[in-house]
């Protein structure tokens, strides 16, 4: 196939990396440049830049689990995935418009129905082995198998036709206009295919990343080294990561006041602003890469499956103390997913569900005598923890009593990948972030196909599809169909919607440099730590 004599639109072509130097700043202008809210103090001046060499130490709260490694659900996977591994293009953390990664330019046909990317020829995996447009394209292709479960597969499914026939140039025909088709490059990470079955397994993690995976002690560490051919000269900084699994938050807070590491993934937002307030330490607040905190039902559930139980709900909800107490103002209520500067925000609908306990005792009494529901979350995690004790408190004084089901993360996961919650659940969903329509046919929890919830409707499935054909994901269109998949999730309230929330991670004034990408994973590239 060759699309050299097909009329193409330049929209969205940028240019390639020009040299060493644009590449060795493409990190600042994709992650923390203006995003990084640093609460305490800019380190950098006094210890006179970065410095080479040495080990960071890191503290997440959750450890990888390989079967899930394309799904961003737990933090031992956005770690490694951020450290070992590369996408085609990268969003800054402000926009949904690509800058180069692995993909250094490309051309969008004027049909919306393919496009062309140029690949950079100086890239290699960790086994040494170069990567090129088939590599690409086995990365996208295994997303979208449904052996994976990852949320982006029906974009990655969209995609009928790939042209390898040159290594550094990649030509994706798709089956019809995909208005989110570079949300779906962004996410994607370039995995190994001569090692795709060790992947799975967690024996071979090999990427193309500033880092390789040395070592994972399961439940315990996962060690990295640096990546001496990586394609950006004189990166990373760093030596070596090590990342400590440490589930406790009390004791990774420990961790982190003692030494023993320099960063925190997993902390209470209290403990956080006492941490930064106390000296010594900064928060790293995600801008961006916002997720959302919810109550999610199970419509097949008595008696969950009547609309107006899930609508009292909504109403009983008070967002303004879970982003008070539990946020500590680290993010804002909503009734929609979308974040202020989404082309779905509608600041109006946003007020659909305000708080009103008569009106959530009101639907109660319509809908009778109210059994004990099981409300599922995942334990332990200081966040999801205190918000579901305000939920069951919220919901009590209306009349509807929960029995909370803590559960381990890979079991939480679990229910939710397979639709399994028994009742009502609560935890974080992402991907509004992106371009609108990704989230309606991607996430779990929203999927107009086959979601969490297990809610179906011919409207809301039209909807969503309609939304992601649109092939300009920001157009005046766009918006306007946007608007109706709103107006689906209002009405039908199978996900109540408490707050968009800033992720914040905590560092040590010590640890410099570091950065993030809009789904949380971490960077290190350009991190140092400052020896005293």
């Amino acid at each position: 196939m060759s699309i050299t004599s097909r009329p193409v639109s330049r929209r969205m072509l940028l240019q390639g990396l020009a040299g060493a130097g644009l590449a060795g700043t493409l990190f600042g202008a994709a992650g923390c440049a203006s995003a990084v809210h640093e609460a305490r103090g800019q380190q950098a001046a006094r210890t006179g830049g970065p410095q080479r060499g040495g080990t960071i130490n890191a503290g997440i709260s959750e450890d990888l689990i390989p079967g899930n490694f394309f799904t961003n659900s737990t933090a031992g996977i956005t770690t490694v995935i951020g450290l070992a591994y590369e996408s085609l293009v990268r969003y800054p953390s402000d926009t949904v418009k690509p800058t180069p990664r692995l993909a250094t330019e490309w051309e969008l046909g004027n049909d919306g129905r393919s496009l062309e990317l140029r690949l950079r020829d100086d890239v290699s995996f960790h086994s040494g082995r170069p990567f090129t447009s088939a590599d690409a394209a086995f990365s996208i292709k295994t997303y979208g198998d449904p052996l994976w479960t990852a949320q982006l597969k029906s974009t990655a499914n969209a995609i009928t036709f790939f042209d390898t026939s040159d290594p550094h140039r990649l030509v994706l025909t798709f089956d019809h206009p995909l208005g989110n088709i570079f949300d779906l490059l962004d996410t994607v990470p370039i995995v190994d295919s001569q090692t795709i079955d060790q992947l799975r397994t967690g024996e071979k993690l090999i990427g193309t990343g500033p880092f390789r995976v040395a070592n994972w002690t399961p439940n315990a560490k996962i060690s990295f080294e640096r990546n001496e051919n990586y394609w950006i000269p004189d990166r990373p900084y760093a030596d070596a990561v090590e990342t400590k699994i440490i589930t406790d938050a009390k004791a990774l807070l420990s961790a982190l006041k003692s030494g023993q590491v320099d960063f925190a993934d997993g902390l209470s937002y209290l403990d956080t602003e006492n941490l930064v307030k106390a000296g010594g330490f900064s928060d790293i607040r995600l801008e961006g890469a916002e997720t959302q905190l919810y109550v999610g039902a199970n419509v097949t559930a008595k008696p969950l499956d009547d609309v107006r139980l899930r609508q009292a709900i909504a109403y009983a909800l008070d967002r303004d103390r879970v982003v008070h107490e539990v946020l500590r103002g680290v993010g804002y209520p909503v009734n929609l997913p979308w974040p202020t500067y989404s082309p779905a925000f509608d600041r109006a609908a946003n007020t659909h569900y305000q708080r009103n306990v008569e009106k959530a005792k009101a639907l109660v009494a319509e809908v009778g005598t109210v059994p004990t529901i099981p409300y599922t979350y995942s334990s332990p995690n200081p966040l999801v923890e205190a918000t579901a004790a305000i939920v069951q408190a919220n919901l009590a004084e209306v009349g509807i009593p929960v029995q909370l089901d803590p559960v381990d993360g890979a079991q939480f996961v679990k229910q939710l990948i397979g639709a399994k919650f028994r009742g009502l659940w609560t935890t974080f969903h992402s991907w509004a972030q992106y371009t609108p329509s990704t989230l309606t046919v991607s996430a779990y929890p929203f999927n107009a196909h086959h979601n969490a919830s297990q809610f179906v409707s011919k409207d809301y499935i039209a909807h969503a599809d309609a939304a992601w054909q649109i092939a300009d994901g920001t157009s005046r269109e766009a918006v306007a169909a946007y608007a109706k998949v709103s107006e689906d999730l209002l009405d039908n309230v199978f996900l109540a919607e408490i707050a968009v929330v800033l992720p914040q991670w905590a560092r040590s004034n010590k640890l410099q440099g570091v950065s993030y990408t809009k789904r949380s994973e971490l960077q290190l590239t350009d991190a140092w730590v400052a020896q005293e």
